[in-house]
């Protein structure tokens, strides 16, 4: 699969070329023109907006791409993952987490990294008691039974299987069945696309 790694200038950073020597270069103001098929990688230097990264009109509808922050927090993991991003890590990552984050998006998976994965999951549950008083707008739990629906809530608080498992007096491997189960219901991939469904976050 070919991949792109789109900056400011048509200049890439050491561990890029490590880890995909294949890659292919390109200056943002290029980044409207012809672009075969593969995975796009945006970078976002320190203090950008996200809106200055990415060309008019979101590549999400053309290809998969994912962004390279240099400062990932929270915030920008949410922004990009509203925008249609599959995946957001950290600019400056290990050539190997790289290939791990291009194996993951290949295969149709979702990427932001497990400590990322768990501040987002975090930070989905703290607005979610922010708008609790607001009328539901996706009513997620008529499709799961109610033990599922509680494993679901444990999983958008960014509780493990583990936890799960002995708040609910179950085994892990009970957990697990359920998820699989909670995933297919909601046509979702893994947990952080259930976390955002259940917050009411933009997926």
């Amino acid at each position: 699969m070919q991949h792109w790694f789109i900056d400011r200038q048509a200049l890439a950073l050491p561990n890029w070329l490590e880890a995909m020597p294949q890659a292919r270069l390109l200056a943002r103001a290029q980044s409207g023109a012809a672009i075969g098929p593969g995975i796009l990688w945006f970078r976002q230097h320190s203090g950008e907006a996200l809106a200055a990264v990415l060309p008019a009109g979101a590549p999400a509808a053309r290809q998969s791409w994912i962004l390279l922050s240099d400062e990932p927090d929270e915030k920008t993991v949410l922004e990009a993952l509203a925008a249609g991003a599959v995946g957001c890590c950290n600019s400056h990552a290990a050539p190997e987490v790289l290939r791990q984050v291009a194996l993951v998006i290949g295969n149709g998976g979702l990427w932001v990294g497990q400590s990322l994965l768990s501040r987002v999951m975090g930070g989905s549950a703290r607005i979610l008691e922010r708008q609790r008083e607001a009328p539901p707008v996706d009513d997620w739990s008529a499709r799961l039974s109610e033990r599922e629906i509680e494993v679901a809530r444990r999983v958008a608080s960014a509780a493990s299987n583990k936890e799960i498992a002995r708040q609910l007096d179950i085994s892990e491997r009970t957990v697990k069945a359920h998820l699989t189960s909670i995933f297919d219901k909601l046509g979702l991939r893994d947990r952080l696309q259930l976390s955002l469904r259940i917050n009411g976050l933009p997926r």
